[in-house]
């Protein structure tokens, strides 16, 4: 690994008029960056607390002005560490706060939760420099994910408690909170696969701007229904075509009982595969647990896309093993299935760099949310694709969410907020 300093810095980068100035939040390994670099967005500064992520950012962007956690900065701190003058100056700011208070799978604490905390603190961020554009990506959680802040403020003083207490009363929040600051909201559940990105991957991607003409849902440019006309899914096999080397792979090794396992396991197959008193011994405690549990002893299918990649790709519920070979998907594998160039490097250990290429947005889908910001100061406002499935879940639009909770206030006869 090459060592790099990984101290705060002031951008060596100058102002672009040819480009949209960039403030990058909760970076990581700069995935959504390097997609809106492609895109004619030019990134000023990255901020990002943890150490290894740190240090990718060194190696990867020498000039790019640099900040830890949030909270301990001022905006005139983050105009002067990203070289710049004017509030006026920035275009866009995007981040991807900390998603493990809105995860399913955590605690679902919501905005009390420290990291909640941190979103907090980006919107501010958001309202005191008031950028022509804004980036929220984040889990499928957001969209259920309760209000649990006791702290009450202009927004969630004037929505009735029985609101706040609904799924979903954070999204709703935000959206109010970002309405109120002057912005017009657009949002959906994204499946990057949609966008090219040979993995199914879910994510939610706020963009607001200013002004009354909100920012079209993105555009796909690949399908799972041939009746859109447009290109199929990439898959796995298409991921791994873009690898050079496939020998001298860095990976992290199974345990020779779960290599035992999957012998008798061919691409595509799983647990469910295996003889029943083998799945009963794989599985242990968990075989008699519901749910479908498609996740264990998963072999990769070539002719798919890849499955989400997680931060570990040989956790026993989410474990991504290779097509063919004994062993999980290698950190390069990784980076490919969420497209980072084949030169970026990532520092820290073998399992920071699963960490951080898991944690990350792929470069597809920040490249449809580049373009579609791109189109909207174009003024090219085409209408979306009709009946356009965007993500396997239903109701996940702005305009349908935001439907619901608008039932809710007329029951209590309060009138729309700050739209």
């Amino acid at each position: 690994m090459i060592k790099e300093s990984i101290a705060d810095r002031a951008s060596k980068k100058r102002l672009n008029k040819n480009k949209l100035t960039t403030l990058s939040f909760f970076s990581g390994a700069m995935g959504l960056d390097i997609g809106l670099k492609k895109e004619g967005f030019n990134a000023m500064l990255a901020c990002e607390y943890d150490k290894a992520s740190r240090n990718t950012i060194c190696l990867n962007e020498p000039k790019i002005g640099l900040i830890g956690d949030l909270r301990n900065y001022s905006v005139q701190q983050i105009l002067a560490y990203s070289n710049l003058e004017r509030a006026d100056d920035v275009d866009v700011i995007v981040g991807g706060p900390p998603c493990q208070a809105f995860s399913t799978a955590g605690k679902r604490k919501g905005f009390s939760d420290s990291r909640g905390n941190v979103f907090l603190k980006f919107l501010e961020v958001i309202e005191e420099i008031g950028p022509r554009y804004f980036v929220i990506e984040n889990v499928r959680g957001l969209l259920s994910s309760v209000f649990q802040i006791d702290e009450q403020d202009e927004v969630s003083s004037a929505i009735p408690p029985n609101v706040l207490n609904k799924k979903g009363s954070s999204l709703y929040y935000v959206i109010k909170r970002m309405e109120k600051a002057g912005y017009s909201i657009n949002f959906d559940l994204y499946n990057a696969a949609n966008f090219g990105t040979p993995q199914s991957r879910e994510r939610v991607v706020i963009i607001g701007t200013k002004g009354d003409e909100p920012v079209n849902r993105l555009t796909p440019t690949h399908s799972s229904n041939p009746e859109y006309g447009l290109p199929k899914w990439r898959t796995l096999k298409f991921a791994f075509s873009k690898l050079k080397n496939s020998e001298n792979q860095e990976f992290i090794e199974y345990s020779e009982k779960r290599k035992s396992f999957y012998k008798d396991l061919k691409t595509g197959q799983n647990w469910r595969d295996l003889p029943i008193e083998l799945q009963k011994e794989a599985l242990g405690a968990a075989f008699y647990l519901g749910g479908g549990k498609t996740g264990f002893l998963r072999r990769l299918d070539w002719d798919k896309p890849a499955p989400t990649v997680v931060t570990n790709p040989a956790m026993p519920a989410t474990d991504l093993c290779h097509p063919e070979e004994i062993r999980p998907i290698s950190v390069d594998e990784y980076k490919v299935i969420q497209e980072f160039p084949l030169d970026w490097k990532f520092g820290g250990t073998t399992l920071d760099k699963y960490r951080q290429i898991g944690n990350a947005v792929p470069v597809g889908l920040g490249r449809a949310i580049g373009k579609e910001i791109q189109k909207h100061m174009a003024g090219n406002l085409d209408s979306e694709i009709d009946g356009f499935k965007y993500s396997r879940y239903r109701n996940t639009s702005f305009k349908s969410f935001v439907f619901e909770f608008e039932k809710h206030m007329a029951k209590e006869k309060i009138p729309t907020l700050f739209a």
